[in-house]
């Protein structure tokens, strides 16, 4: 089938505004903010805000680019079938196959994330039997039709929305003096020095912070089972990365307002750390339970993401198409369970090297998730000239009313956004722990280039 958007029919149209919201936000506010600042903090010391901040310019900058490509074309492939009208089949495949490689190994890191999470109750289970328990239960969820799993994760996503707002409002009252605790906080004093490390030190942070907002571009996956793309996804779009600046920004300034920026460590979550410092051990048990569901939370929405990318990838020829299959509740069962692959490598990981296991995996994920975000930029870019799709698939899968051509001024927040991307992604050969990211992207894309080529060589030859 010659429409790369047609092509993937057969999917339902059951998810709302309000559900879309939720799933993006379900998968954006996970382990990035309640463990990966933990990694991020001692980069650039109390400076890690303004970190936050430009990686908010940088997400709001992409929603842009990918509202309009959504509201085009709306599909389960998203910005994997965008690159492939507007680049080509080769920037469609390695954008498709390296966002599913990234979820599926963030998934991973998610699942070790959770069991860590657990292990504040009962230390004495060992990590990888929470990763096989963890991962049964997402499983099971994600096997249900659309509609149920858009309502579990609303409530899911819900959880970690007030426990971030009540974060918020409680951090408020201690710094205010409207609370007393059994402990003094840091205050004012916690931000001395305010930057540490320098311009060096926050900008070595951002590539860390940029895990925080990877899960935004979610809402246009989701496009192919909207019940109104056009209106739904621009709407949710602007929601999510307005509602995650503000749990971001604010969360974190308080954060280092109460526990001092040195005392930060990876053995868990800095949110669960701050009530243990003050002495509220019950206030921590809570919170250490809400960073527990925030994690099965996100890894729930990224199985969802994985498999209906690798269904994309099957209808387009680019994967054995099998995974192209629905089953009796329209979920594509073969690739949904084809993308739990990054279960069985947390498991093997948490085994051999469980005080690593995280960061190794945040490291690897990383690169396919950057380098989607590059690719939707170009993508856009390439729409606003009128290149690709302009000339072939111009108004395939769009629907009626959406042809209408965005602003020119967009062309620069675009470039300007794909120069910054660019930059992250050099940026993380210098971070300690995460020169994996670059060492096993690169291979990777070389890696797909070659199967794309035979891929190719091998349809034509039918």
């Amino acid at each position: 089938m010659s429409d790369p958007v047609a092509r993937e029919a057969g999917l339902r149209r059951e998810l709302t505004s309000g559900q879309l919201t939720m799933i993006a936000i379900g998968g954006a506010i996970g382990t990035g903010l309640f463990l990966g600042s933990s990694i991020a903090i001692p980069l650039a010391g109390p400076g890690v805000i303004v970190a936050y901040g430009a990686g908010a310019v940088i997400a709001m900058l992409m929603t842009v680019a990918l509202a309009d490509l959504a509201v085009r074309h709306p599909a389960a492939g998203s910005f994997g079938v965008h690159a492939e009208i507007y680049q080509g089949p080769w920037a469609g495949f390695t954008v498709r196959w390296s966002y599913w490689f990234a979820q599926v190994i963030q998934i991973g890191g998610e699942v070790v994330a959770s069991s860590l999470y657990a292990r504040f109750w009962l230390p004495e289970v060992p990590l990888w039997a929470f990763v096989l328990l963890f991962s049964g239960i997402v499983v099971g969820v994600n096997a249900m039709h659309v509609g149920a799993f858009g309502t579990f994760e609303y409530w899911f996503a819900m959880i970690k929305v007030v426990a971030i707002v009540l974060f918020i409002l409680f951090g408020l009252a201690i710094l205010l003096g409207l609370r007393t605790t059994p402990a003094s906080v840091p205050g004012a004093a916690g931000y001395r020095p305010f930057a540490p490390f320098g311009l060096v030190g926050i900008w070595l942070a951002l590539p860390v912070v940029m895990f925080s907002y990877l899960g935004t571009e979610i809402v246009a996956v989701t496009a192919g089972e909207a019940r109104d793309p056009e209106r739904a996804i621009p709407r949710a779009l602007r929601a999510t990365v307005g509602r995650l600046i503000l749990f971001y920004v604010v969360a974190m300034g308080l954060l280092l307002a109460l526990v001092p920026w040195r005392a930060v460590g990876t053995d868990k979550s800095p949110f669960v750390r701050v009530f243990e410092m003050m002495g509220i051990p019950a206030a921590a048990t809570v919170m250490n339970f809400v960073v527990l569901t925030a994690a099965l939370s996100s890894i729930n929405t990224n199985l969802y993401l994985t498999s209906r990318m690798l269904f994309s990838l099957a209808r387009g020829g680019g994967a054995p198409a099998v995974f192209g299959r629905l089953g009796a509740r329209g979920t594509p069962v073969a690739a949904l369970l084809a993308s739990t692959a990054g279960m069985g490598v947390a498991a093997i990981v948490s085994k051999l090297i469980p005080s690593d296991a995280f960061l190794f995996l945040f490291g690897l994920a990383i690169f396919g998730g950057l380098y989607v975000w590059a690719q939707i930029f170009v993508t856009h870019l390439r729409f606003l000239a009128g290149k690709g799709g302009a000339q072939g698939h111009g108004g395939t899968g769009a629907r009626e009313g959406s042809a209408a051509r965005p602003p020119q001024w967009r062309f620069g927040a675009s470039l300007l956004g794909l120069l910054l991307m660019v930059a992250v992604i050099v940026t993380t050969w210098w971070i300690p722990g995460m020169r994996v990211t670059l060492q096993a992207g690169i291979p990777w894309l070389a890696f797909l280039t070659l199967a794309w080529w035979a891929t190719r060589r091998r349809a034509a030859a039918r």
